[in-house]
């Protein structure tokens, strides 16, 4: 059986470090804590898991301090997670059967991470993440911000999934200030970089600078795939905010430049066509989102888009054009994915309501 460090950077996370640690500490054979300069009791949860606590001085750069807290490890493996991170109980169950089981060849295990849930619970964000990795292959970390692992070898992709449960928002300016010192100190941005500076712009709202720097980043034609599928989305609604819907056709079907047809931007170009009451074209995007198969990749999936999202629209499309028998079909296909839906619950009435 293989031993694991579980190795984490931690700044006032009183609020949730100690679920974390609870849910992870059957797991792993040895637990590092790097505190980054907390104030509150993150450190006194922390001892009760560990005596590895270690302190490091913030320096706006977080890959230096994961880098840091990897290189107190000591077991065969590394487990990374953030302090608002937890497995789940069948998680946990599979996580030990990796452990169990795991060939020492294997030098990277990717692992699920579910971000993104709507408000009955539902999984609407995950992708993949390089979550277990050989210690003796010196992995390192890469950016100040937005940091990830350049890894190599025998990777394997596992089933077990590491559920991000935030409870506090992360400071508003804080990314965008690292990026900004990034480039006040003459720093030139990789293209992962432009993507991940971008979508900062873009998460507060300045949407003509988000424009000018993810086209910078598609420019560059060096992107990850995924990143510049996920970079056409983003700018679709950025020209939508700000009233270029030329633009907004243009960098949809520019997106198909890079791979086949993604759920998202399918739902995208129906809402287009929707808003010009196209709604027989919006229905030709709408149900080309349903016939689609998720990509089995590391990329972003936004699950959504692949089934609830073109079934309600889909609804209401057959709906203006008078089509009530399918507008049904459709509405009841929503439910089907989100049971407990307000708008589908309301259109089932509405439908309902016709008959009597």
């Amino acid at each position: 059986m293989i031993t694991i460090s579980l190795c984490m950077i931690v700044k006032n996370e009183e609020d949730t470090l100690g679920w974390c640690l609870k849910s992870v500490c059957e797991i792993v054979d040895e637990i590092v804590i790097v505190d980054t300069g907390s104030n509150d009791k993150t450190k006194e949860i922390a001892k009760k898991y560990t005596n590895n606590i270690y302190d490091f001085k913030w320096i706006d750069d977080f890959a230096a301090a994961r880098n840091y807290s990897f290189s107190k490890a000591t077991k065969d493996y590394i487990l990374w997670l953030d302090a608002d991170d937890i497995i789940l109980k069948e998680d946990k169950n599979k996580f030990k059967q990796l452990k169990n089981n795991l060939d020492s060849s294997v030098d990277v295990v990717m692992m699920k991470y579910i971000v993104g849930f709507d408000n009955q619970g539902n999984v609407t964000l995950s992708y993949y993440r390089e979550r277990l990795l050989k210690r003796s292959k010196n992995f390192k970390w890469i950016d100040p911000i937005h940091e990830y692992l350049e890894v190599n070898g025998n990777i394997i992709n596992s089933d077990i999934c590491i559920t991000h449960k935030k409870v506090n928002p992360t400071s508003s300016d804080r990314n965008l200030n690292i990026f900004k010192k990034m480039l006040s100190e003459g720093r030139k941005l990789s293209p992962r970089n432009l993507f991940y500076y971008a979508r900062e712009l873009y998460y507060k709202n300045k949407y003509k600078k988000a424009i000018k720097i993810f086209n910078k980043f598609l420019d560059t034609d060096q992107g990850w795939v995924e990143d510049n599928i996920n970079t056409c989305y983003l700018l679709s609604i950025c020209y939508d905010e700000i009233n270029e819907q030329k633009n907004m056709l243009k960098i949809l079907l520019k997106s198909f430049e890079y791979d086949l047809p993604r759920a998202e931007i399918c739902c995208q170009l129906g809402y287009y066509y929707f808003n010009l009451s196209d709604f027989e074209k919006a229905i030709f995007w709408y149900e080309l989102a349903t016939k689609l198969d998720k990509p089995e990749g590391w990329g972003f999936i936004l699950h959504d888009f692949w089934d609830y999202i073109p079934y309600i629209q889909l609804c209401v499309c057959h709906d203006k054009i008078g089509n009530t028998e399918k507008a049904i079909k459709y509405n009841n296909l929503a439910l089907e994915n989100r049971p407990n839906d307000t708008a589908a619950l309301y259109n089932k009435k509405y439908y309902e309501d016709l008959k009597d």
